[in-house]
Protein backbone atom coordinates (compact mmCIF):
# COMPACT_ATOMS: atom_id res chain seq x y z
CA UNK A 1 0.00 0.00 0.00
CA UNK A 2 1.23 3.40 -0.83
CA UNK A 3 2.00 6.11 1.40
CA UNK A 4 0.69 8.52 -0.77
CA UNK A 5 -2.82 6.73 0.62
CA UNK A 6 -2.12 8.18 3.82
CA UNK A 7 -0.81 11.94 2.66
CA UNK A 8 -3.73 13.25 1.62
CA UNK A 9 -5.52 12.23 5.19
CA UNK A 10 -2.51 13.80 6.64
CA UNK A 11 -2.27 17.33 4.95
CA UNK A 12 -6.17 17.76 5.79
CA UNK A 13 -5.35 17.40 9.45
CA UNK A 14 -2.43 19.23 9.76
CA UNK A 15 -5.09 22.45 8.20
CA UNK A 16 -7.45 21.71 10.88
CA UNK A 17 -4.68 21.58 13.79
CA UNK A 18 -0.95 23.24 14.57
CA UNK A 19 0.01 19.94 15.26
CA UNK A 20 2.73 17.79 12.94
CA UNK A 21 1.44 14.41 12.38
CA UNK A 22 2.71 11.40 10.39
CA UNK A 23 2.02 7.44 10.00
CA UNK A 24 4.90 4.82 10.13
CA UNK A 25 5.04 1.48 8.66
CA UNK A 26 6.03 -2.02 10.24
CA UNK A 27 9.69 -1.17 9.82
CA UNK A 28 9.69 2.33 11.30
CA UNK A 29 9.54 4.18 8.29
CA UNK A 30 7.89 7.58 8.08
CA UNK A 31 5.49 6.81 4.75
CA UNK A 32 3.37 10.09 5.61
CA UNK A 33 3.35 13.38 7.26
CA UNK A 34 3.00 16.86 7.20
CA UNK A 35 6.54 17.69 7.81
CA UNK A 36 7.51 16.55 4.04
CA UNK A 37 10.93 16.56 4.24
CA UNK A 38 10.94 13.58 6.82
CA UNK A 39 9.05 11.28 4.47
CA UNK A 40 11.17 8.23 3.71
CA UNK A 41 13.43 8.53 7.09
CA UNK A 42 13.76 5.62 9.62
CA UNK A 43 12.85 6.38 13.12
CA UNK A 44 16.00 5.48 15.59
CA UNK A 45 15.44 2.80 16.97
CA UNK A 46 12.14 1.67 14.72
CA UNK A 47 9.00 1.72 16.96
CA UNK A 48 6.76 -1.15 17.57
CA UNK A 49 3.59 -0.76 19.86
CA UNK A 50 0.89 -2.72 20.09
CA UNK A 51 -2.84 -2.34 19.34
CA UNK A 52 -3.68 -3.47 22.92
CA UNK A 53 -1.07 -0.60 24.42
CA UNK A 54 -3.99 2.28 22.79
CA UNK A 55 -2.55 5.26 22.73
CA UNK A 56 1.02 5.69 24.33
CA UNK A 57 3.65 8.96 24.32
CA UNK A 58 7.33 8.45 23.91
CA UNK A 59 10.45 10.72 22.80
CA UNK A 60 8.02 13.69 22.15
CA UNK A 61 5.34 12.11 20.51
CA UNK A 62 2.20 10.61 20.63
CA UNK A 63 1.85 7.29 19.10
CA UNK A 64 -1.39 4.82 18.33
CA UNK A 65 -1.27 1.91 16.40
CA UNK A 66 -3.75 0.90 13.49
CA UNK A 67 -6.01 -1.93 13.99
CA UNK A 68 -5.03 -4.71 12.04
CA UNK A 69 -7.23 -5.76 9.02
CA UNK A 70 -5.26 -9.12 7.82
CA UNK A 71 -3.86 -7.55 4.66
CA UNK A 72 -0.28 -5.85 4.39
CA UNK A 73 2.02 -4.41 7.31
CA UNK A 74 1.03 -2.65 10.40
CA UNK A 75 1.10 1.30 10.61
CA UNK A 76 1.33 3.87 13.18
CA UNK A 77 0.53 6.98 13.54
CA UNK A 78 1.81 9.47 15.46
CA UNK A 79 0.96 13.40 16.25
CA UNK A 80 3.57 15.69 17.77
CA UNK A 81 3.73 16.08 21.63
CA UNK A 82 2.77 14.32 24.31
CA UNK A 83 -0.15 16.29 26.12
CA UNK A 84 -3.82 15.71 26.15
CA UNK A 85 -4.43 18.01 22.47
CA UNK A 86 -1.77 15.60 21.36
CA UNK A 87 -3.61 12.07 21.98
CA UNK A 88 -7.04 13.92 20.61
CA UNK A 89 -4.86 14.75 17.57
CA UNK A 90 -3.47 10.98 17.38
CA UNK A 91 -6.23 9.64 17.67
CA UNK A 92 -8.64 11.48 15.21
CA UNK A 93 -5.56 11.06 12.49
CA UNK A 94 -5.72 7.10 12.91
CA UNK A 95 -9.38 7.37 12.62
CA UNK A 96 -8.99 9.22 9.21
CA UNK A 97 -5.88 6.80 8.19
CA UNK A 98 -7.80 3.68 9.13
CA UNK A 99 -10.91 4.88 7.14
CA UNK A 100 -8.87 5.66 4.24
CA UNK A 101 -7.00 2.27 4.54
CA UNK A 102 -10.16 0.10 4.74
CA UNK A 103 -11.53 1.87 1.57
CA UNK A 104 -8.55 1.44 -0.02
CA UNK A 105 -8.09 -2.44 0.51
CA UNK A 106 -11.58 -3.02 0.16
CA UNK A 107 -10.99 -1.35 -3.38
CA UNK A 108 -8.42 -3.19 -4.59
CA UNK A 109 -10.63 -6.60 -2.91
CA UNK A 110 -13.74 -5.50 -4.74
CA UNK A 111 -10.54 -5.47 -8.35
CA UNK A 112 -9.10 -8.18 -7.53
CA UNK A 113 -12.14 -10.42 -7.25
CA UNK A 114 -13.52 -8.73 -10.86
CA UNK A 115 -10.06 -10.01 -12.20
CA UNK A 116 -10.90 -13.45 -11.21
CA UNK A 117 -14.32 -13.51 -12.89
CA UNK A 118 -13.20 -12.48 -16.05
CA UNK A 119 -10.12 -14.67 -16.05
CA UNK A 120 -12.55 -17.08 -15.12
CA UNK A 121 -10.39 -18.14 -12.20
CA UNK A 122 -13.96 -18.19 -9.77
CA UNK A 123 -15.98 -21.25 -9.62
CA UNK A 124 -19.62 -20.50 -10.83
CA UNK A 125 -21.08 -21.10 -7.69
CA UNK A 126 -19.06 -18.73 -6.04
CA UNK A 127 -19.28 -15.92 -7.72
CA UNK A 128 -22.86 -14.93 -6.13
CA UNK A 129 -21.31 -15.69 -2.70
CA UNK A 130 -18.24 -13.66 -2.68
CA UNK A 131 -20.13 -11.10 -4.78
CA UNK A 132 -22.64 -10.81 -1.48
CA UNK A 133 -19.58 -10.82 0.73
CA UNK A 134 -17.55 -7.91 -1.46
CA UNK A 135 -20.75 -6.12 -1.44
CA UNK A 136 -21.81 -6.44 -5.21
CA UNK A 137 -24.96 -6.20 -6.24
CA UNK A 138 -24.91 -9.69 -8.36
CA UNK A 139 -27.29 -8.88 -11.21
CA UNK A 140 -26.58 -5.42 -12.02
CA UNK A 141 -25.71 -5.11 -15.48
CA UNK A 142 -21.67 -4.10 -16.99
CA UNK A 143 -20.29 -3.34 -19.60
CA UNK A 144 -17.21 -5.73 -20.62
CA UNK A 145 -14.79 -3.37 -23.15
CA UNK A 146 -10.78 -4.88 -23.28
CA UNK A 147 -8.39 -2.14 -24.60
CA UNK A 148 -5.14 -3.50 -25.80
CA UNK A 149 -2.68 -1.12 -27.37
CA UNK A 150 -1.13 -2.64 -30.54
CA UNK A 151 2.25 -1.63 -31.25
CA UNK A 152 4.11 -0.13 -28.55
CA UNK A 153 2.65 -0.38 -24.10
CA UNK A 154 2.42 2.50 -21.99
CA UNK A 155 1.90 1.81 -18.11
CA UNK A 156 0.11 5.59 -17.88
CA UNK A 157 -2.70 4.63 -19.69
CA UNK A 158 -4.38 2.41 -16.52
CA UNK A 159 -4.06 5.76 -15.16
CA UNK A 160 -5.79 7.41 -18.21
CA UNK A 161 -8.83 4.73 -17.93
CA UNK A 162 -9.16 4.72 -14.26
CA UNK A 163 -9.22 9.09 -14.09
CA UNK A 164 -11.95 8.64 -16.33
CA UNK A 165 -14.33 6.58 -13.28
CA UNK A 166 -12.48 8.86 -10.06
CA UNK A 167 -15.42 8.65 -7.82
CA UNK A 168 -17.48 5.09 -8.63
CA UNK A 169 -17.45 1.81 -5.95
CA UNK A 170 -18.79 0.18 -9.12
CA UNK A 171 -16.71 0.20 -12.18
CA UNK A 172 -13.21 -1.63 -12.22
CA UNK A 173 -10.09 -0.74 -14.38
CA UNK A 174 -8.40 -4.06 -14.81
CA UNK A 175 -4.58 -4.37 -15.91
CA UNK A 176 -4.77 -7.74 -17.58
CA UNK A 177 -0.98 -7.58 -18.92
CA UNK A 178 1.33 -5.48 -20.17
CA UNK A 179 -0.93 -4.23 -23.34
CA UNK A 180 -4.06 -5.15 -22.22
CA UNK A 181 -6.78 -3.17 -19.55
CA UNK A 182 -10.02 -4.49 -19.20
CA UNK A 183 -12.96 -2.05 -18.37
CA UNK A 184 -15.79 -3.57 -16.43
CA UNK A 185 -17.97 -0.26 -16.18
CA UNK A 186 -21.83 -0.17 -14.70
CA UNK A 187 -24.78 0.25 -16.50
CA UNK A 188 -27.71 2.34 -15.81
CA UNK A 189 -30.89 -0.34 -15.78
CA UNK A 190 -32.54 -0.35 -19.07
CA UNK A 191 -29.91 1.63 -21.29
CA UNK A 192 -27.15 -1.01 -22.07
CA UNK A 193 -27.43 -0.90 -25.85
CA UNK A 194 -26.97 3.11 -25.95
CA UNK A 195 -24.74 3.87 -23.08
CA UNK A 196 -21.96 1.11 -25.02
CA UNK A 197 -21.08 2.64 -27.71
CA UNK A 198 -21.01 6.40 -25.52
CA UNK A 199 -18.23 4.69 -23.27
CA UNK A 200 -16.28 3.07 -25.73
CA UNK A 201 -16.13 6.15 -27.99
CA UNK A 202 -15.56 8.49 -24.41
CA UNK A 203 -12.65 6.06 -23.61
CA UNK A 204 -11.16 6.25 -27.32
CA UNK A 205 -11.58 10.34 -27.15
CA UNK A 206 -9.53 10.69 -23.78
CA UNK A 207 -6.79 8.09 -24.95
CA UNK A 208 -6.40 9.69 -28.37
CA UNK A 209 -5.88 13.26 -26.76
CA UNK A 210 -3.63 12.01 -24.36
CA UNK A 211 -1.48 10.66 -26.74
CA UNK A 212 -1.98 7.00 -25.81
CA UNK A 213 0.07 4.80 -28.22
CA UNK A 214 -2.06 3.31 -31.19
CA UNK A 215 -4.79 1.48 -29.38
CA UNK A 216 -7.93 -1.04 -30.09
CA UNK A 217 -11.07 -1.58 -27.97
CA UNK A 218 -13.33 -4.47 -28.03
CA UNK A 219 -16.60 -4.50 -26.68
CA UNK A 220 -19.00 -7.70 -25.39
CA UNK A 221 -22.63 -7.28 -24.85
CA UNK A 222 -23.72 -6.38 -21.63
CA UNK A 223 -23.35 -8.63 -18.77
CA UNK A 224 -27.25 -8.84 -17.00
CA UNK A 225 -24.48 -10.13 -13.89
CA UNK A 226 -21.64 -11.14 -12.34
CA UNK A 227 -21.71 -14.69 -13.67
CA UNK A 228 -21.53 -13.43 -17.33
CA UNK A 229 -18.51 -11.23 -17.04
CA UNK A 230 -15.76 -13.88 -17.83
CA UNK A 231 -18.10 -14.79 -21.63
CA UNK A 232 -18.33 -11.24 -22.32
CA UNK A 233 -14.78 -10.34 -21.45
CA UNK A 234 -13.88 -12.99 -24.16
CA UNK A 235 -16.44 -11.23 -26.57
CA UNK A 236 -14.13 -8.39 -26.04
CA UNK A 237 -11.44 -10.49 -26.69
CA UNK A 238 -12.89 -12.03 -30.20
CA UNK A 239 -13.92 -8.77 -31.37
CA UNK A 240 -10.37 -7.30 -31.14
CA UNK A 241 -8.89 -10.51 -32.75
CA UNK A 242 -11.61 -11.17 -35.43
CA UNK A 243 -11.26 -7.34 -36.38
CA UNK A 244 -7.42 -7.56 -36.80
CA UNK A 245 -8.45 -9.23 -39.46
CA UNK A 246 -11.63 -8.06 -41.25
CA UNK A 247 -11.90 -4.73 -40.02
CA UNK A 248 -8.31 -3.36 -39.51
CA UNK A 249 -9.07 0.19 -40.00
CA UNK A 250 -11.69 0.55 -36.82
CA UNK A 251 -10.36 1.33 -33.33
CA UNK A 252 -13.83 0.26 -31.23
CA UNK A 253 -15.18 -3.12 -32.72
CA UNK A 254 -17.93 -4.52 -31.11
CA UNK A 255 -19.10 -8.07 -30.82
CA UNK A 256 -22.81 -8.05 -31.95
CA UNK A 257 -21.11 -6.19 -35.04
CA UNK A 258 -19.18 -9.04 -36.37
CA UNK A 259 -21.10 -10.54 -38.40
CA UNK A 260 -20.19 -13.63 -40.83
CA UNK A 261 -16.39 -12.91 -39.52
CA UNK A 262 -16.97 -14.33 -36.40
CA UNK A 263 -18.07 -17.44 -37.64
CA UNK A 264 -15.35 -17.59 -40.23
CA UNK A 265 -12.84 -17.03 -37.35
CA UNK A 266 -14.22 -20.09 -35.14
CA UNK A 267 -13.63 -22.59 -38.53
CA UNK A 268 -10.51 -25.16 -38.16
CA UNK A 269 -8.35 -23.94 -41.03
CA UNK A 270 -8.55 -27.13 -42.76
CA UNK A 271 -12.43 -26.99 -43.42
CA UNK A 272 -11.47 -23.21 -44.92
CA UNK A 273 -9.17 -24.93 -47.03
CA UNK A 274 -11.08 -27.72 -48.45
CA UNK A 275 -14.50 -24.77 -48.84
CA UNK A 276 -12.16 -22.79 -51.11
CA UNK A 277 -11.22 -25.89 -53.00
CA UNK A 278 -15.03 -26.79 -53.69
CA UNK A 279 -15.89 -22.51 -54.40
CA UNK A 280 -13.20 -22.14 -57.13
CA UNK A 281 -13.20 -25.78 -58.84
CA UNK A 282 -12.45 -23.91 -62.16
CA UNK A 283 -9.29 -22.15 -61.11
CA UNK A 284 -8.12 -20.82 -57.59
CA UNK A 285 -9.02 -17.32 -56.16
CA UNK A 286 -5.00 -16.56 -56.75
CA UNK A 287 -5.63 -16.22 -60.34
CA UNK A 288 -7.23 -13.05 -59.90
CA UNK A 289 -5.30 -9.86 -60.21
CA UNK A 290 -5.18 -7.05 -58.09
CA UNK A 291 -7.57 -5.09 -60.25
CA UNK A 292 -10.00 -8.02 -60.99
CA UNK A 293 -10.64 -8.11 -56.91
CA UNK A 294 -10.44 -3.97 -56.66
CA UNK A 295 -13.42 -4.02 -59.70
CA UNK A 296 -15.03 -7.33 -57.06
CA UNK A 297 -14.97 -5.19 -54.17
CA UNK A 298 -16.33 -1.86 -55.23
CA UNK A 299 -19.04 -3.81 -56.94
CA UNK A 300 -20.09 -5.42 -53.16
CA UNK A 301 -19.59 -2.11 -51.49
CA UNK A 302 -22.19 -0.70 -54.08
CA UNK A 303 -24.79 -3.43 -53.49
CA UNK A 304 -24.13 -5.54 -56.54
CA UNK A 305 -25.22 -2.55 -58.15
CA UNK A 306 -23.94 -1.90 -61.50
CA UNK A 307 -24.63 1.34 -62.93
CA UNK A 308 -23.19 2.79 -59.28
CA UNK A 309 -20.58 0.71 -59.22
CA UNK A 310 -19.24 1.48 -62.90
CA UNK A 311 -19.70 5.30 -62.10
CA UNK A 312 -17.62 4.94 -58.95
CA UNK A 313 -15.03 3.38 -60.88
CA UNK A 314 -15.05 5.73 -63.38
CA UNK A 315 -15.59 3.00 -66.59
CA UNK A 316 -18.42 2.47 -68.93
CA UNK A 317 -20.99 0.26 -67.98
CA UNK A 318 -20.64 -2.42 -70.45
CA UNK A 319 -16.90 -2.61 -69.46
CA UNK A 320 -17.80 -3.72 -66.10
CA UNK A 321 -19.88 -5.98 -67.31
CA UNK A 322 -17.38 -7.27 -69.57
CA UNK A 323 -15.38 -7.51 -66.40
CA UNK A 324 -17.36 -9.09 -64.08
CA UNK A 325 -18.50 -12.14 -67.46
CA UNK A 326 -14.37 -12.56 -67.57
CA UNK A 327 -14.82 -13.23 -63.74
CA UNK A 328 -17.50 -15.41 -64.19
CA UNK A 329 -15.45 -17.54 -67.11
CA UNK A 330 -12.21 -17.62 -64.52
CA UNK A 331 -14.48 -18.44 -61.30
CA UNK A 332 -17.61 -20.27 -62.73
CA UNK A 333 -19.24 -17.38 -60.35
CA UNK A 334 -21.77 -14.73 -61.58
CA UNK A 335 -21.82 -12.04 -59.46
CA UNK A 336 -24.85 -10.43 -60.10
CA UNK A 337 -26.47 -13.52 -59.24
CA UNK A 338 -27.07 -12.92 -55.33
CA UNK A 339 -26.10 -16.99 -54.21
CA UNK A 340 -22.92 -16.28 -56.32
CA UNK A 341 -22.58 -13.26 -54.51
CA UNK A 342 -22.57 -14.40 -50.75
CA UNK A 343 -20.51 -17.42 -51.94
CA UNK A 344 -17.78 -15.28 -53.72
CA UNK A 345 -17.94 -13.04 -50.35
CA UNK A 346 -17.30 -15.43 -47.85
CA UNK A 347 -14.54 -16.97 -49.88
CA UNK A 348 -12.73 -13.47 -49.99
CA UNK A 349 -13.15 -13.43 -45.99
CA UNK A 350 -12.15 -17.19 -45.52
CA UNK A 351 -8.71 -16.54 -48.11
CA UNK A 352 -8.23 -13.22 -46.18
CA UNK A 353 -8.62 -15.29 -42.77
CA UNK A 354 -6.30 -17.54 -43.81
CA UNK A 355 -3.95 -15.24 -45.19
CA UNK A 356 -3.97 -14.10 -41.40
CA UNK A 357 -3.07 -17.50 -40.05
CA UNK A 358 -0.24 -17.49 -42.49
CA UNK A 359 -2.10 -19.81 -44.88
CA UNK A 360 -0.26 -18.29 -48.17
CA UNK A 361 0.58 -14.10 -49.08
CA UNK A 362 -2.72 -13.71 -51.47
CA UNK A 363 -3.23 -10.62 -51.01
CA UNK A 364 -6.97 -9.03 -50.66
Amino acid sequence: MSGRIFQGVIVQMREATNRDVGILDSDGMVVASTDLSIVGQMTEPSPVYDEAQGVICADGRTYKTLAPTGQGPSYTVFAEGEDESARTVCLLASIAAQEARLRYEESNDRTAFIKSIISDNVLPGDVYVRGREFGFVTDAPHAVLLIRQTESTDFSVVSLVREMFPDSQDDFIVSMSASDIAVVAALPEDEDEQKLPELAGKIARRLRTSGAPPFVIGVGTPAASLRELADKYKEAQVSIEVGKVFDTDRTIIHYENLGIGRLIYQLPKRLCEMFLSEVFKKNPIETLDAETLYTINKFFENNLNVSETSRRLFVHRNTLVYRLEKIKKVTGLDLRELDHAIVFKVALMVTKYLRSQGKGGFSI
